[in-house]
């Protein structure tokens, strides 16, 4: 597209109105002119003043935008700056409505989430590093915790929240002859999930240890996970160990701990093909949600049919595999 126009009066006494009342940062003004430099260049292009342009002209700029090349992010930031004009506009009275009303930006692909291999997660649950009278606290905590994020699906803040014992007050605990943790999710939504065998031995193995650092009178000291003050564990500290786990387990990748969710229901997903049951252990409200794993798990068949099927071969692997027998 050519060089913007020069700068609409209207564009300036907005702009003008923006820092003056508005009193926005140089930068946001910055971002605000830039996208409306791009409104007056289509604008211009269709011989039409800003005051006439129609909802189904931006409609068409913004499909040219996309065509172009441009995320659906960033058309989004510039219908926000041009929503923004035409609402100053109208309350000017300079125009009967907003044609930017209703105007959407295209969907942005939602990314999957990033999960391990079965292999992998394995690996990590698997991992022990060597014992020492120095490091037996921390590798008997950091292997519980892994297993309970792997074999649970819980998120990080349900993990953290965890108390060594039921309570009235307690957010989560486990319940370990019933095989069962109970936490608190997001909007206060109690439920509870199965721990598996592995997981609840490395709970024994943890529990253990951990009344040699418990404190009382410490805050937090109530905590299933504390550090080696006594005080509950923090989301931060278990990302950095567990950073540190995978990488001494040797990953590729770095692991975080809601990379274990997504594996754990990833990996249940593939075994079972219930996605109800799916959406019930991670504690999700909408079962759309939930529907991001079976993209997961098709990527799953989907290498699994490359690998096995005859006619997923490739041109080259196609042409220098025996033919079939002619009958």
């Amino acid at each position: 597209m050519a060089s913007p126009p020069p700068a609409d009066p209207l564009v300036t006494r907005y702009l003008t109105y923006a820092k003056v009342e508005k009193r926005l940062a140089a930068r946001t003004l910055a971002l605000y002119a830039a996208d409306l430099d791009k409104l007056q260049a289509h604008a211009a292009q269709a011989s039409v003043a800003l005051t006439q342009v129609t909802h189904l002209q931006l409609r068409r700029w913004v499909a040219q935008m996309h065509g172009g090349g441009r995320s659906a992010r960033g058309i989004a930031l510039i219908l926000s700056g041009w929503r923004g004009f035409y609402v100053w506009l109208g309350r000017e009275g300079l125009v009967p409505g907003n044609p930017v009303q209703g105007v959407r930006s295209p969907k942005a692909p939602r990314p999957l989430p990033k999960a391990l291999s079965v292999d992998e997660a394995v690996q990590l649950a698997s991992f022990a590093a060597e014992a020492t009278p120095d490091n037996a606290f921390l590798e008997a905590r950091d292997q519980c915790i892994t297993e309970l994020l792997y074999s649970c699906g819980l998120r990080l803040s349900e993990l953290v929240g965890l108390d060594a014992k039921a309570s009235a007050s307690a957010r989560g605990w486990i319940d370990r002859q019933a095989g069962d943790a109970h936490v608190l999710g997001k909007g206060e939504k109690k439920r509870s999930v199965p721990v598996g065998r592995a997981a609840l031995a490395a709970l024994d193995k943890w529990l253990a240890v951990r009344s040699l650092w418990a404190r009382a009178g410490v805050p937090g000291g109530e905590a299933l996970f504390i550090n080696q003050r006594g005080g509950r564990l923090t989301p931060q500290h278990i990302r950095v160990r567990l950073k540190q786990r995978s990488q001494q387990a040797g990953l590729a990748a770095p692991v975080h701990p809601h990379m274990l969710r997504h594996s754990f229901a990833s990996h249940v997903l593939q075994s079972s093909g219930d996605l109800r049951a799916v959406q019930e252990l991670l504690g999700h409200t909408n079962i759309t949600t939930t529907q991001a794993y079976t993209r997961l798990d098709f990527q799953h068949l989907a290498k699994i049919y490359d690998k096995a099927h005859p006619r997923a071969l490739s041109k080259d692997e196609g042409a220098n595999a025996d033919p079939e027998p002619r009958q």
